[in-house]
């Protein structure tokens, strides 16, 4: 192979991997604090919701329904078919309060424009409601409403920069209770 062969190659393979499987993306704001700082950079992974659907507790970038021209990434809340609710401060899923433990235990949730607050939402069919993880600074599902699944691009995989964060993003356990 000379030169050009193998340039040509290694475009191909950058280009099949950045349009197929995996793209690169920067947090740009606060909305996921403490968790996805500002000016973090991280992989996301385009594969695994084809074959099967986001689940609670993935961090997703998406083309949100305000606009078409950023991606947001936020984390998965409610599935279709669940309800949720806020009441006092705290995310509620077909009644049973949802333990968060990625968040501040003084973080309160408040309602939106979309979904106020003592105020129950049934999520539709291919839809997920997200929210921020820094809930008094993000713009999400509580203002805007849930977010189809074609409209999510990939699943937060990877965290590269900086190098003291480097790792894999980790998922939450939850739990509920009444």
């Amino acid at each position: 192979m000379d030169v050009f062969e193998v340039v040509v190659f290694a475009i191909g393979i950058f280009f099949f991997v950045y349009l197929l499987i995996m793209r690169p993306h920067k947090i740009d704001g606060q909305s996921m604090m403490p968790n996805f700082p500002d000016n973090e950079y991280l992989l996301t992974e385009k594969v695994s919701y084809y074959l099967k659907n986001p689940a609670r507790g993935d961090v997703v970038v998406f083309t949100p329904p305000i606009t078409n021209l950023d991606e947001y990434i936020k984390r998965v809340i409610a599935l279709p078919g669940e309800t949720v609710a806020i009441e006092n401060g705290h995310v509620y899923i077909n009644g049973e309060l949802l333990g968060e433990p990625y968040l501040e235990d003084t973080l309160k949730t408040n309602g939106g424009a979309f979904l106020q607050e003592g105020q129950e939402y049934v999520v539709p069919e291919n839809q997920y409601f997200v929210m921020g993880d820094n809930r008094p600074n993000s713009s999400d599902s509580r203002y805007w409403g849930p977010i189809s699944k074609k409209s999510i691009s990939g699943r937060a995989w990877v965290i590269y920069w900086p190098l003291n964060l480097t790792g894999g993003v980790p998922k939450p356990s939850y739990t509920f209770a009444e």
